[in-house]
């Protein structure tokens, strides 16, 4: 019983930092699977089925909030699911292991590129009346899906900080439009999983703790997102992306000593608290000024 109360807040805390940064579920919630011993396969599998209810909840919520752009959505789950199933079917003869470390590397400096655009740039630098193009959501989810399926989580590290890179939506809309459409991917990989696996092999009591959490956490990240400014919101995001990316970098890296990893993670989460801190004097400045000049 301890051990499911433990799992219901593993899911309440992965989805409130999923449903207000857009990504982290499913990297969490596997990664705590596969340290209790489950495969791999086993472990993505269920943590997809817990997947279907707390994408479909953070959706309701994202949309409830008008956090979601339905047009870039729509354009995101074909695609998507068809990467997730195809992942999910196969996912035991897929050498997933070898693509990591060249993923990680490209969203390690693509984090800190976001990072650097909301603490340095203008806030809400977004090109008005342009959205992703086709040309670009379609390989997106495709890769996406197909990473979130092997990997047991992938669709919001790789869509989110894409998504935000090209400056065409709202931080909040990103956000939202990434975790509403994991629902689509979510029920893919799950089919997929399903069949190749069948139900016997899923993990039903740690699965439904986590749904249980991830359920109350949907509304309260959707909340999250819509107020929290997009400077600060950004400036998170891409802290979250550069050491979530630095853990497996590093242990590609046989050239660092392993006595180095602590400091080097130091380093990286005094940075991100650092970045953090500017983005909110930032945005006190701001906001004094706009008083001043009412």
């Amino acid at each position: 019983m301890k051990k499911l109360i433990v799992f219901a807040l593993i899911g309440f805390a992965a989805q409130l930092v999923d449903g207000s940064l857009g990504m982290a579920y499913g990297v969490t919630s596997t990664s705590l699977l596969l340290l209790f011993g489950i495969a791999p396969a086993v472990a993505s599998a269920s943590v997809h089925m817990a997947e279907v209810v707390t994408t479909a909840a953070s959706g309701l919520s994202h949309l409830k909030f008008g956090n979601v752009d339905k047009t870039v959505v729509m354009r995101l789950i074909i695609p998507g699911s068809i990467g997730a199933f195809t992942g999910a079917c196969f996912l035991s003869n897929l050498p997933g292991e070898r693509a990591k470390p060249y993923i990680a590397a490209f969203l390690f400096v693509l984090g800190i590129y976001v990072m650097s655009r909301f603490l340095f740039g203008k806030e809400n630098r977004v090109k008005s009346g342009k959205k992703p193009p086709t040309r670009l959501l379609i390989p997106l989810g495709l890769v996406a899906g197909f990473a979130d399926s092997t990997g047991g989580g992938g669709w919001g590290p790789l869509s989110t900080p894409v998504l935000l890179s090209r400056n065409e939506m709202e931080t909040r809309k990103v956000i939202g439009t990434v975790d509403t459409s994991e629902f689509a991917i979510a029920v893919s990989a799950t089919l997929g999983f399903l069949i190749s696996l069948g139900p016997e092999n899923f993990h039903w009591p740690w699965m439904i703790a986590l749904m249980a959490g991830g359920i109350v956490a949907a509304p309260i990240a959707a909340w999250l997102v819509r107020i929290i400014p997009s400077r600060l919101l950004g400036v998170l995001v891409g802290g979250l992306i550069i050491v979530t990316n630095a853990k497996t970098l590093l242990n590609s890296f046989d050239w660092i000593p392993v006595t180095w990893h602590a400091a080097i993670y130091g380093f990286l989460y005094l940075v991100w608290a650092g970045g953090v801190a500017l983005a909110v004097r930032k945005l006190i400045i701001s906001r004094k000024r706009a008083f001043l000049s009412q």
